[in-house]
């Protein structure tokens, strides 16, 4: 395809575009054609001068191409005439047609072995098969072309020896310059609402994806820490809850639990309970005989168990060894 010559549309050239694509080649130039047309302006206008016959605009650039390609020996045969019919010639049997519609003039040509739509309105070379290329003529003819077979031997070009060889295809077919234009153009406007889009966020270009990933972070770390609180919250309720069990424990314990007993009260709660034993040996019957007290350290605590807790016994005689540390200080400072 890129061997093929393809002139686009430029402005009202068509005519240009048509031959140069025929022929394969920069060969005609605005400035050959208008010479062409002006030379045939005044020899038409001798003839206007001589019989009054008036001419259209068609048939001055009909005659400036045939005048064109006279130049290499070339000849229009008009492919819906009378006198070509009659000679029933199958078109893929030709080797070029040029297409008229009002002002617009095409080229189809054969290249290599296969036939090429070489419309300067479309963004390059179309291919057209065998089989399409009847009802291609006929729909041109339907829509109100005239068509023109290309009677001669056309100069050689680079893409007709290359396609000689090789058949090409072609994926995609292409599209009019106007189509391509609205494309382009549209994809403009897209990439103008994306950079408004942008400028609006600051500029700063940041993905959805990368905002998702943030908020996922940073939810989870609030998740966290508010285990983190709960825990803690759960630890401190277990502790409050030991703390008041401990309280309720020590208030169901007797009276005398947690205070300090001076060595006066333990003597007293000695004597007391001295004297609550003698009493009990006066009450026994004689010949019974009474066990004998049991002063140990052992018998009067599980004696005052009920009374005196252990820790209070231990504050006690504590205490009782600092008082009588205390007096021997005070009797040796006397002597």
């Amino acid at each position: 395809m890129e061997s093929i010559f393809h002139e686009k549309q430029e402005g009202s050239l068509c005519a240009q575009h048509c031959l140069n694509n025929l022929l394969q080649g920069e060969y005609f130039s605005p400035v050959e054609l208008s010479s062409i047309a002006h030379q045939l302006d005044e020899e038409e206008r001798m003839r206007m001068a001589e019989g009054g016959v008036t001419s259209e605009d068609y048939r001055t650039f009909l005659q400036v191409i045939s005048n064109a390609l006279k130049v290499w020996g070339l000849e229009l045969i008009l492919f819906n005439s009378p006198e070509y019919q009659r000679l029933r010639i199958d078109p893929i049997n030709e080797r070029s047609f040029i297409c008229n519609y009002k002002e617009h003039w095409f080229t189809v040509r054969k290249l290599g072995k296969q036939w090429f739509n070489l419309n300067s309105l479309l963004t390059g070379p179309e291919l057209i098969s065998d089989t399409y290329l009847a009802l291609f003529l006929a729909q041109l003819q339907q829509e109100g072309y005239s068509i023109f077979v290309v009677k001669g031997d056309l100069p050689d070009c680079e893409a007709d020896q290359l396609l000689q060889m090789v058949r090409v295809q072609q994926m995609h077919r292409p599209k009019l310059i106007g189509e391509e234009l609205a494309q382009l153009k549209e994809q403009r406007v897209q990439k103008t609402d994306l950079e408004r889009v942008l400028e609006a966020n600051d500029g700063s270009g940041i993905l959805d994806a990368d905002e998702e990933d943030l908020q996922r972070a940073l939810a989870l770390s609030r998740q966290e820490i508010d285990l983190e609180d709960e825990e803690a919250d759960l630890r401190r309720a277990i502790q409050l809850s030991m703390q008041g069990t401990s309280r309720n424990i020590c208030q169901d314990s007797p009276q005398t639990s947690g205070t300090h007993l001076t060595s006066e009260e333990l003597r007293k709660r000695r004597e007391a309970y001295f004297e609550k034993q003698q009493q009990q040996q006066q009450q026994d019957p004689p010949g019974h005989p009474c066990e004998k007290p049991n002063t140990s350290s052992g018998a009067f605590d599980s004696d005052l168990g009920d009374a005196m807790s252990e820790e209070d016994m231990l504050q006690a005689a504590v205490t009782m060894s600092l008082e009588t540390v205390r007096s021997n200080f005070k009797t040796e400072g006397k002597k």
